[in-house]
C-alpha cells in the first residue's frame, strides 16, 4: 500500500490549483480537516489533496460554499462502511457501489443537499469509506436516480423508502414463518431457495395493484 504523502501548505495550495489564500480560508471554513502539526509546521495529506479536488468539482457543478460545509460535516458524521454493510455480511442480490461525493452529485444534482446525504445515511442507504461513499445497492441508486429526473424530489424518494422498507419488513417476516413452519434441513439453504420466489410473488402483486390502481384513476 503506498504512503500517504505529505504537503506544506504552499506546496498543498500547488498541488490543487489554488492560492494559500483560498486554503486558509477553506480551513477556517472547516471545508477540510486540520493539517497535522509538527512544532509550528502544519502538515496536510492526500486526503487533504482529495478534499480540495472534491471542493472544487462540486464548485463546478453549483453547489455553494455553504452547501459543501454542510455535505462535509453529513459525510464526517456518517456511519463507515463496516457498521452498515457488517463484517460477516449475508449473502445479497444487491451490488454496492463506490461514489465520490461529486459523482453522487451528478446522480442528483441540486438534491444533492446535506439533509438528504443525511436521510440516505439514516435509511443505511449510503456509508462512507474513507474519501469515498458507498451505496449499499445499484438498483436503489439507479431507481433514485431515475424518480428525481422524472421530478420527484430526491427528499420525497427517501420518505417513500422508510415507508416501502417498513412494508418490505412485514413481507419478509412473512415468507421467514412460511419457510420456517414447511421447509427442513439448513435454513440458509432453504433461503437461498425461497428467495427468488418469494421476490416473484411480491413483483406480481405489485404489478397487479398498479394495474388496478390505475384502472380506477379517473383519466386527467
Amino acid at each position: 500500500m503506498p504512503e500517504t504523502r505529505e504537503y506544506r501548505m504552499e506546496e498543498l495550495a500547488k498541488e490543487a490549483g489554488i492560492t494559500v489564500r483560498t486554503l486558509r480560508f477553506y480551513r477556517e471554513r472547516k471545508l477540510i480537516p486540520p493539517p497535522r502539526r509538527e512544532g509550528r509546521i502544519a502538515w496536510y495529506d492526500d486526503h487533504h489533496l482529495a478534499r480540495l479536488r472534491t471542493i472544487a468539482a462540486l464548485l463546478e457543478r453549483g453547489h455553494t460554499l455553504n452547501g459543501i460545509a454542510d455535505l462535509a460535516e453529513a459525510f464526517e458524521s456518517g456511519r463507515d462502511v463496516g457498521q452498515v454493510l457488517g463484517i460477516d455480511q449475508q449473502p445479497t442480490d444487491e451490488e454496492p457501489v463506490r461514489l465520490t461525493p461529486e459523482g453522487l452529485a451528478d446522480y442528483f444534482g441540486d438534491d444533492a443537499t446535506a439533509e438528504n446525504l443525511t436521510a440516505a445515511m439514516d435509511l443505511g442507504y449510503l456509508a462512507t469509506d474513507g474519501e469515498q461513499i458507498i451505496h449499499v445497492s445499484r438498483r436503489l441508486l439507479d431507481v433514485s436516480a431515475a424518480l428525481v429526473r422524472e421530478g420527484v424530489p430526491l427528499a420525497e424518494v427517501l420518505a417513500s423508502a422508510r415507508k416501502v422498507r417498513d412494508h418490505a419488513d412485514a413481507l419478509a417476516d412473512l415468507f421467514v414463518v412460511l419457510l420456517r413452519k414447511h421447509t427442513q434441513g439448513p435454513q440458509g439453504e432453504a433461503m437461498e431457495r425461497f428467495r427468488p420466489l418469494a421476490k416473484s410473488v411480491v413483483e406480481a402483486e405489485l404489478s397487479m395493484a398498479l394495474d388496478r390502481r390505475l384502472r380506477a384513476e379517473p383519466e386527467r
